[in-house]
C-alpha cells in the first residue's frame, strides 16, 4: 500500500481506467474531489475491487474511478 496522490495514482498505467480503494482518502474541501489517499488495490471491474476489499482487512475505504492520466479527469 503506498500514499499518493490522486494524480500520481491517475497517471499510474495499472490505475488509469479502474476503479481504484483508496483508504483514508483526503478531499478538497472546495470542490469534493479525492486529493490523496493510500493506495489499496484496483480493478476494471468494481464488483471484483468491493468484493476483495470485503475480505480485506482494508475496511473503510473510498472506491473511485480513474478515468485518465490527467488530474480529476
Amino acid at each position: 500500500m503506498q500514499r499518493l496522490t490522486w494524480d500520481q495514482i491517475c497517471r499510474r498505467e495499472d490505475c488509469r481506467g479502474c476503479w481504484v480503494a483508496l483508504h483514508e482518502a483526503r478531499y478538497d474541501e472546495a470542490t469534493g474531489r479525492a486529493t490523496e489517499g493510500d493506495l489499496v488495490d484496483a480493478d476494471e471491474d468494481l464488483a471484483a475491487l468491493c468484493n476483495r476489499v470485503r475480505d480485506g482487512r482494508w475496511k473503510d475505504c473510498a472506491i473511485l474511478y480513474c478515468a485518465t492520466g490527467r488530474l480529476h479527469s
